[in-house]
């Protein structure tokens, strides 16, 4: 696939693998630690449902044409091997299985450039920050993009240099490690509502208040269940009850942005498969003026 240049999305990349036999991950409201402690393993299967926000499996992302994956990381508690996992719900896949599978789709499109943001850490000390530095450093090698200003990273920079990986890192650990982004360069303001008007009006007032130089964007057209809308409404989804009821409003917004400086970045979505999200964001891209710097 051709390689795109602004717009880059999927939230919770991991949650395809989403395990119903692991423990309830660690970022769940205390509710739903309460459900599914009372309910077992009837809870973990409604809660799988609810919680697939991507139900594309990670090859199938990429793919589809996703380049930015926003990823949690996260141990198991009482776990002798100290592995890594991807967090979102229920423990799911191994980290080390999950870069690798990047790593092939890159070989085999040396064109493409992804961004990993690992932006939530659980029950993770220095030596698990150490090991998956060293994760990275063993899976991606040289083509891990060092960190430098966001303005200067066109896709010819990272085609002459042979990067197609940059890494985003949202702990101190960062500034140790050359080939690891600071956070800030990859902001994220989150709407945190269940109302796609407010959702709409919070995304319009970040994107006029969106810094023009240093950083890369993210635009979450993301509507948050609460704890008490998973808990009545688990058995049928999120997809059901909360993202295709506001799916119109949601990719009308979508629709109307504009890309570059002063305009829409990366956006970042549940359920990209619905309607025709992939190919309108990809399309927004056509809308850069000739000249302007594709990556800003």
């Amino acid at each position: 696939p051709v390689m795109m240049t602004d717009q880059r999305w999927s939230h919770d990349s991991f949650s395809f693998y989403i395990d119903e036999a692991s423990p309830v991950g660690p970022e769940q409201p205390e509710t739903v630690q309460n459900f599914v402690s009372v309910f077992g393993t009837v809870a973990k299967k409604l809660m799988r449902k609810w919680l697939a926000t991507q139900t594309m499996n990670f090859t199938s992302q990429l793919g589809a044409g996703i380049r930015y994956f926003d990823l949690r990381i996260s141990t198991k508690p009482r776990d002798p091997d100290n592995e890594l996992y991807f967090a979102h719900g229920l423990f799911s896949a191994k980290v080390n299985e999950g870069l690798e599978e990047i790593n092939a789709f890159l070989t085999d499109h040396p064109k493409e450039v992804v961004f990993l943001d690992f932006n939530h850490f659980y029950g993770m000390q220095k030596y698990h920050h150490e090991k998956l530095v060293q994760m990275l450093k063993d899976t991606y090698g040289n083509k891990m993009c060092p960190a430098i200003f966001a303005h200067e990273v066109s896709l010819q920079y990272l085609w002459e240099k042979e990067h197609q990986v940059l890494v985003f890192y949202h702990s101190p650990v960062a500034l140790e490690v050359p080939f690891l982004w600071p956070g800030q360069m990859m902001p994220a303001p989150w709407a945190n509502t269940t109302d796609p008007e407010k959702l709409i009006q919070f995304l319009q007032a970040s994107i006029t208040e969106r810094r023009k130089k240093g950083s890369f964007f993210i635009s979450q057209v993301v509507l948050t269940p609460k704890a008490s809308t998973v808990v009545k409404g688990v058995a049928s989804g999120l997809r059901e009850t909360i993202t295709e009821r506001a799916l119109p409003a949601m990719m009308q917004w979508v629709r109307t942005q504009k890309p570059g400086e002063s305009g829409v970045n990366i956006i970042t979505a549940d359920f990209v498969e619905l309607g025709d999200f992939i190919s309108t964001v990809i399309n927004l891209n056509y809308a850069l003026d000739e000249g302007e710097d594709d990556t800003t």
